[in-house]
């Protein structure tokens, strides 16, 4: 999503290139780590707070299953033809990923029909196994940022990689497209941030660029949304 010859690139910090998975990951570490804070603190007795929790879930489960498809649809074809082998231990963790998600959905019906002194019971056993998709998913995202990263680099440049992110965006629903926003525009960084609407701007329609300006304000804190305004009035 963001372009390398822009004056606000997204490079990968440790060693000035580009990374393709900088800023998904941050926005799927913070939805993860947020749904399960959420799930954990939930009050069982109260059906509102108990089902708005269990949705979030719901949505995190659908997008994850998402990413996965597109990481082996267009990241891990990439890494294939530019170096045989170098996605099969990560493609053998995307099938346990798949695996671990459907055992979650089929949990999570279970738990939403739990009730009475069953249903804590029932959610705090969920918390703990959603802890435990959490924390692979983190080890998971770290290999790819390390190890994936390091062979695009190898072998490809800058705008080569950053092609391979933009057909996988394309390639995303609109609706998922905006949950992905939802989750990701807060936790980037203002640079990041900044990059990447900039860019957007430059080439997505009006109104696609308006509805996501829409949503960075209704989700940036105060501060951060005018950080945001002050930078995009200046590249423009």
């Amino acid at each position: 999503m963001f372009n390398p010859n822009e004056t606000i690139p997204r490079y990968d910090i440790t060693t000035s290139r580009y990374d393709i998975y900088a800023a998904i990951h941050k926005g799927l570490r913070h939805r993860m780590g947020s749904t399960l804070y959420q799930v954990g603190r939930a009050d069982a007795t109260d059906d509102a707070e108990f089902a708005a929790a269990l949705e979030q879930v719901r949505e995190l489960l659908h997008v994850c299953r998402k990413h996965l498809q597109h990481e082996n649809d267009f990241v891990h074809v990439a890494l294939e033809r530019i170096e045989p082998g170098s996605s099969a231990r990560i493609a053998m963790e995307h099938v346990d990923h798949l695996r671990d998600i459907d055992a979650l959905a089929t949990q999570l019906v279970h738990v939403e029909q739990s009730v009475g002194g069953k249903r804590a019971l029932q959610l705090h056993t969920f918390y703990r196994q959603l802890a435990q998709f959490v924390a692979h998913n983190y080890e998971h995202m770290e290999y790819e940022e390390r190890e994936h990263n390091a062979t695009l680099q190898r072998h490809l440049g800058d705008a080569e990689i950053e092609s391979i992110e933009r057909a996988l965006v394309a390639s995303i629903a609109p609706p998922d497209l905006m949950v992905i926003l939802h989750w990701m525009l807060p936790a980037l960084s203002h640079v990041e941030r900044s990059g990447m609407l900039a860019d957007m701007r430059a080439g997505a329609p009006a109104e696609v660029f308006a509805a996501v300006m829409a949503l960075a304000r209704a989700q940036l804190p105060a501060a951060d949304w005018h950080k945001l305004e002050q930078s995009l009035l200046q590249a423009a």
